[in-house]
């Protein structure tokens, strides 16, 4: 591996929803709040504005009570194809991440693709064996997919 593809982690997921309900999901904090995060963790928002240059600045709750303060600036937003943004610990953070979002349809399904790359390897495998990223980014991927089967798409029946 060279260049990025040292530095990088690459998730995707087909989700059984079109791509507009899957994007959806993304834009509104009440959404974001009820699936992101791998199995187990909660979030608090302390502010959210879904434009790109804006931010979401919350905190995610570990189930063992360890809480870790996150910040995503959205720097790219495609509706309904492509979120760009870079995710840290605070604002500025020197260690933070990138991490670009696709939503590309299969046929009445979405896949997303999640690639994220790190500003070093070492921060990528810190990522991967201290806080379990591969692992975490499928199960977020699964709770996002179970929120828009169960709650979306059951919201745009009724």
């Amino acid at each position: 591996m060279t260049g990025a593809e040292e530095r990088e982690i690459v998730i995707s997921r087909v989700i059984d929803a079109p791509r507009e309900l899957v994007f959806e999901a993304f834009t509104e904090v009440r959404h974001l709040s009820r699936w992101w995060g791998p199995e187990g963790f909660s979030t608090t928002t302390r502010s959210f504005e879904f434009r790109e240059g804006e931010v979401w600045d919350f905190v995610m709750h570990g189930p063992d009570g360890t809480d870790y303060s996150e910040w995503i600036t959205w720097t790219e937003i495609v509706p309904p194809e492509r979120i760009a943004l870079l995710h840290g610990e605070f604002h500025d953070d020197p260690n933070a991440f990138e991490s670009v979002l696709t939503f590309t349809p299969d046929g009445v399904a979405t896949r997303i693709e999640m690639r994220t790359v790190f500003p070093t390897k070492q921060l990528r495998d810190e990522a991967v064996e201290k806080y379990h990223a591969v692992e975490g980014g499928r199960q977020t991927l699964g709770n996002l997919s179970a929120y828009v089967i169960e709650v979306l798409l059951k919201e745009g029946e009724s």
